[in-house]
């Protein structure tokens, strides 16, 4: 069983689900046939003992009593004509189980012990004369097949109802050759039919499972001509009216194609800009490294100035290199990386602590703030990141001694500088990864803060934007705004 199981499980869909088809109409059509055949059997069943009831009808009390006289010297074919023209077996059956046998029966009946146990058996209920009747199968002398119905037996009476005959039974037969033999070829019919039809089952399972299977095969064929070449580009065509299963795993392949390939060129555009960008970095680290040593294999040591200053560039190369592994590796994260540690926080205190850090890092600035309590969805520690971020680019492009006004009111987090602002043609760039302003691109950064606020914000929900600022004064203003979330009970951890 283990081992047609398992050659089962080895066998393509197409040919199991012909297999299922087949078996299934193979069930349903035995069972029907099944029916059938019984039914039509207890039907012809029923008319042969309706026959046989007919046939044993009162006997006429003369032909009881020859038949009695002359039992058992008569023979069983002996006789002339009368009520049952020959065709009936008919026999008495005595109270000691011996019959006998009328002269016009087709022949004798074999008895059964039971027969006798009818004899006398009558009753009477509202007026009717009810008796025992046995219905059952036996043989002939011959072993031939016959139905066989046993009642008590009665004789009809020329001026009244017909009377009870004491201590004998009345054995009535028919042959089922004829009843046999028409179930016997109604049974090889339905045999032929259930065949044919099982047949025809499988046939049309196997062609439902080629049309139904083909566009399985198309998606089959594609998996694996991605799987060999890395072809993403690769389209299954699939209807606008088309809304089946088939249907909706074409589209799903589709779309995850099309994920694919847009990360891929993502990624690809990822690694070319961080290489591009790493290469300043590097270069100039390189090449203050190579000054440094030439001077002690030389033997001519570089002035102090210029070495605190060659030093003190080596510094900001490697905190500009850092700061952007940092970002990249933030970028690299996936979004279930992200998902997994969302919490309810407070938006409030995650702006106050960016700002605390935002001050140290420009401490001639004044940073004004209006901060109301809101509550989001959001990674805290990413969360605060983006704000530092917006804080941060707000903090390089202010001028000394400026000014920068923070305000979180109803979910939305404004922050304004009063630098020379952003030109409107750079504006739709900012969010770019890598991209940096060519009046900017002499200032320390790595071009991919922004990129990270837009990603932080949009998982958390929400939206970011930058805008020239209004009068008075110039400057941008970038806009946060998060969807509130249920404020946590007190003493919940955030």
């Amino acid at each position: 069983m283990r081992r047609l199981a398992r050659r089962y499980r080895s066998l393509p869909i197409r040919a199991r689900l012909a297999m299922l088809v087949a078996a299934a109409v193979a069930f349903a059509v035995a069972a029907v046939s099944m029916t059938c055949w019984f039914i039509v059997q207890r039907k012809v069943y029923d008319q042969v003992d309706s026959d046989l009831q007919k046939a044993a009808s009162p006997q006429r009390q003369r032909d009881v009593t020859s038949t009695l006289e002359s039992c058992p010297q008569a023979p069983a074919d002996a006789g002339v004509g009368s009520f049952h023209a020959g065709y009936y077996y008919v026999q008495l059956v005595r109270q000691d189980g011996t019959s006998c046998v009328f002269s016009n029966s087709a022949g004798r009946v074999r008895t059964d012990p039971s027969d006798a146990s009818v004899i006398n058996q009558i009753s009477v209920r509202d007026g009717i004369l009810r008796a025992r009747v046995i219905k059952r199968d036996g043989t002939d002398s011959k072993g031939a097949a016959v139905r066989v119905l046993v009642q008590p037996l009665t004789v009809s009476q020329p001026d009244g109802p017909p009377a009870l005959y004491p201590n004998t039974a009345l054995l009535v037969a028919i042959p089922l050759k004829n009843t046999q033999d028409t179930l016997k070829d109604l049974a090889l019919i339905l045999l032929l039919v259930s065949g044919i039809g099982v047949i025809g089952a499988g046939a049309a399972g196997l062609a439902v499972a080629r049309a139904g299977l083909r566009p399985v095969d198309k998606l089959t064929e594609a998996v694996e001509h991605v799987a060999r070449t890395e072809d993403l580009s690769i389209r299954i065509p699939v209807g606008d009216d088309s809304d089946d299963e088939v249907a909706r795993l074409s589209r799903s392949f589709n779309s995850m194609t099309t994920a694919l390939a847009s990360s891929r060129e993502l990624q690809q555009q990822l690694i070319a800009d961080a290489g591009h960008e790493l290469r300043t970095p590097l270069t100039s680290l390189r090449t203050n490294l190579d000054l440094l040593t030439r001077s002690e294999e030389t033997g001519r040591p570089l002035p102090p100035e210029d070495r605190k200053a060659l030093l003190a560039s080596v510094k900001a190369q490697m905190t500009e290199l850092a700061s952007l592994i940092g970002d990249l590796q933030e970028l690299s994260r996936s979004e279930g990386q992200h998902g997994e540690r969302v919490q309810v926080l407070s938006f409030q205190d995650t702006v106050e602590a960016a700002l605390r850090r935002a001050r140290l890092r420009g401490p001639e600035l004044t940073i004004t703030a209006h901060l109301e309590p809101w509550y989001v969805r959001a990674e805290p520690s990413a969360l605060e990141r983006a704000v530092v971020n917006i804080l941060d680019n707000a903090v390089k492009f202010s001028p000394e001694g400026g000014t920068i006004d923070v305000r979180l009111v109803d979910g939305a987090l404004t922050v304004r500088d009063h630098g020379p602002g952003i030109p409107p043609d750079e504006l739709p760039h900012v969010f770019d990864r890598f991209w940096r302003s060519p009046g900017a691109r002499a200032l320390p950064g790595s071009g991919l803060g922004l990129s990270i606020v837009a990603r932080t914000v949009r998982q958390a929900g929400g939206e970011v934007s930058l805008s020239p600022a209004p009068p008075p004064g110039d400057g941008t203003v970038a806009t946060v705004r998060l969807p509130g979330a249920p404020v946590p009970p007190p003493g919940t951890a955030e």
